[in-house]
């Protein structure tokens, strides 16, 4: 009797040290809600792999296109909340259910279904379009349209998304109509422009900027507040008289309610990744620069930016999906 009591007290004992198992003690999941080849996906993967060596654990990459997003980023705001699935979403995160409310739906995820671990990039937009187009700069493509309302077509990573919204504001400041094709992500929108199926795009500057050396894209414009670094010679709108402006950000998430220890490792693998030798390689190969915020001031960035994203989405009021 005697020993069977120890057994139950040694077992007992053990409890806790189960419970509290060294996290992560199995392979991570990475839910990039795009498809391959776009801003999420080019960011995504070197992180991940950068992150691998902090956690002593694989992250696996899984993309979950759909809906400009939201199949993949409702999956993570319904997930476990344990550490072992997050996800690299842009600023559409905060698109989505704006969206919605214009159209009285009810919104797949809300914002407070996520806890932000860290910011990684921070890009404005690029208008691009062909070579072989007639449109040489901003001003040809604005009197063509005016010409040929809802003519001139751009793809996007699907309605109401970031290359959506950035080109819908962009109309809306130049006063055109412009024709909406929706993709389910950045990277079949770009294929569509450059196979000749659409005849511009919003893009990150990562996912176009190969496109522009090797002479297939022309880069018109971009939303930011300056010139970027990497295309020295491309205006900026508001320099050609437009008030519009929009970045693609790349963030980190994880479930809210993660457990703070799990979130202190997340945070503490994401930081250390950004001044991993290779990930930094990688990331000024693609001309992404880094834009890194730990999650107290990511989580301000996030607010402020969501609540422009917000009143933009209300300024350009119900688009209907033309495919």
């Amino acid at each position: 009797m005697q020993r069977f009591l120890c057994a139950i007290l040694v077992a007992l004992a053990a409890i806790p040290a189960i419970a509290q198992e060294a996290y992560p003690g199995r392979h991570i999941t990475m839910i990039v809600p795009f498809p391959p080849g776009g801003v999420a996906d080019l960011t995504g993967r070197p992180t991940a792999f950068a992150m691998d060596k902090v956690l002593k654990q694989r992250i696996v990459v899984q993309n979950k296109a759909g809906a400009g997003g939201a199949i993949g980023m409702a999956q993570v705001a319904n997930a476990k909340p344990d550490g072992y699935t997050i996800m690299m979403a842009l600023s559409s995160i905060s698109i989505i259910p704006e969206a919605e409310k214009l159209f009285e739906r009810k919104s797949p995820y809300q914002m407070n279904q996520f806890a932000p671990i860290a910011l990684i990039s921070a890009d404005p937009t690029v208008l691009v379009v062909r070579t072989d187009s007639p449109w040489k700069t901003v001003k040809d493509l604005v009197e063509d349209a005016r010409k040929r309302p809802g003519k001139i077509s751009f793809s996007s990573s699907g309605i109401y998304g970031t290359l959506h919204m950035a080109m819908e504001m962009f109309a809306q400041s130049a006063d055109i109509k412009l024709w909406h094709v929706p993709y389910t992500g950045g990277g079949p929108a770009m294929n569509a422009l450059v196979g000749g199926h659409v005849d511009a795009l919003a893009s990150g500057p990562s996912a176009v900027i190969g496109q522009i050396k090797g002479g297939k894209l022309r880069p018109l414009a971009t939303w930011g507040d300056k010139r970027l670094s990497a295309l020295p010679d491309v205006p900026t709108f508001k320099e050609l008289g437009y008030d519009v402006e929009f970045y693609i950000w790349s963030g980190l998430f994880a479930p809210a309610g993660t457990p703070a220890p799990v979130m202190a490792a997340l945070r503490n693998a994401a930081k250390l990744a950004v001044e991993d030798p290779e990930f930094k390689a990688i990331m000024t190969k693609i001309e992404t620069p880094i834009h890194y915020l730990d999650a107290p001031e990511f989580q301000k960035f996030w607010d402020k930016d969501a609540a422009m994203l917000a009143a933009a989405v209300k300024r350009v009021g119900k688009v209907e999906d033309k495919k």
